[in-house]
């Protein structure tokens, strides 16, 4: 038996949802954005939700509307999928890299707040954050934290220093639509908040995204932005701004409605997934399995990523594996040390030890709410044959 890497949970409701939209004249910008909007903006008690075509146009929305331009710093993590920086880079600013914590991934509030303080006191203290090749002289203008594998960051001690030193605090929560921490939803902890709905994530619009904030002048500037930079008023040739074709559509936008009124379904689907496979690999040698923090009060499972154990060669383990027919895919590979990076940034092996460790051990298995009993059990069993 073969078993997929990743399979999206799409049934008659869904495909009926997207046959009643090609039966009328409006495929863009119609009833079904409206309502898949409502929808997110319902769920997640947001005073806007805006939808996108993409968790990376979310992101850079947000950018945007955070005011970051050309030479400015934002502290961000570089064990992440590289558009959470990428979007920074779109703008001419410079991603600030920290490490992260080595249990959970995500940032290091500690190490967020050193790093914020020395960069706003400038000098030799600054110096030390930035990359070997940068923009001389730039101001620390936001924080973008992001939600690794579906388990917030540490909000309450990274919203600290933002507060401290008057920084937007943008929210990639792209991989966690439905966590919580501190019993408070993921996407509600910064000043926006980014989901994305990608095949592989908890729903699926095949492409698409959506921004959630309370921020009525953002929200305005960015729904003009996706469409083109029109503003409220501007007519079908008129352009405000500078904006993009960001635009959801409407196949896109129903599909997501639909996907939204089983979202609970969905999550304890993975749920599901999640325990039977840490039920039978909590004891596997050459593995570690995901930490969930004490203040993770809800993991909405994105991937099952565990870490294969100093010494364990990895490459050769997802070799044995694809040889038995199980995919598997390293998780992630470190942001700094992408070829772009590397020459843009003069980046090297050893800036970012933890991260690095990280990206050298993790290992995302089959994982999709649509996985059965059996094929976990398949997966287990030729991945502790694989390790032997």
């Amino acid at each position: 038996m073969r078993v997929p890497m990743s399979s999206p949970s799409i049934g008659p409701a869904e495909q009926q949802a997207v046959a009643e939209v090609l039966a009328t004249p409006v495929l863009s910008m119609g009833e079904q954005t409206t309502a898949f909007e409502e929808a997110v903006r319902h769920f997640s008690g947001a005073k806007h939700a805006i939808s996108v075509n993409s968790g990376t146009a979310g992101l850079h929305l947000c950018v945007r509307a955070a005011g970051i331009g050309p030479g400015d710093l934002v502290l961000t993590t570089p064990f992440s999928f590289v558009s959470s920086s990428n979007v920074m880079l779109f703008e001419q600013a410079v991603p600030v890299f920290v490490d992260v914590d080595p249990r959970t991934g995500n940032l290091d509030p500690q190490v967020v707040a050193q790093a914020a303080a020395d960069l706003s006191a400038g000098g030799a203290a600054a110096q030390r954050w930035l990359p070997r090749r940068s923009v001389q002289g730039g101001q620390l203008k936001a924080i973008l934290a992001v939600d690794i594998f579906g388990q917030p960051a540490d909000f309450t001690s990274i919203r600290q220093t933002a507060d401290q030193y008057g920084l937007p605090l943008i929210e990639d929560s792209c991989e966690a639509l439905g966590a919580e921490y501190r019993g408070q939803l993921a996407g509600r902890l910064g000043d926006m908040g980014v989901y994305a709905f990608y095949p592989n994530k908890q729903i699926t619009t095949g492409e698409g995204g959506v921004i959630i904030t309370d921020d009525d002048q953002a929200a305005d500037f960015m729904r003009a932005l996706r469409n083109q930079g029109r503003a409220p008023g501007d007519t079908w040739l008129q352009h405000t701004h500078l904006g993009y074709n960001y635009r959801i559509t409407e196949l896109s936008a129903a599909l997501g409605r639909v996907q939204m009124g089983r979202l609970e379904e969905l999550l304890r689907r993975r749920e599901q997934v999640a325990a039977w496979y840490q039920a039978r690999l909590q004891h596997q040698p050459g593995v570690e399995l995901q930490y969930v923090a004490p203040d993770t009060t809800r993991m909405s499972w994105f991937v099952y990523a565990v870490r294969v154990a100093p010494g364990v060669d990895r490459d050769q383990l997802v070799q044995r594996l694809l040889e038995a027919r199980i995919p598997s895919r390293p998780y992630f590979a470190p942001i700094h040390l992408q070829p772009f990076m590397i020459e843009r940034f003069g980046y090297q092996a050893g800036d970012f030890p933890i991260t690095e460790d990280l990206g050298n051990r993790g290992l995302a298995i089959p994982f999709s709410g649509v996985m059965t009993e059996e094929e976990v059990d398949i997966v287990c069993q030729e991945l502790a044959r694989a390790l032997a």
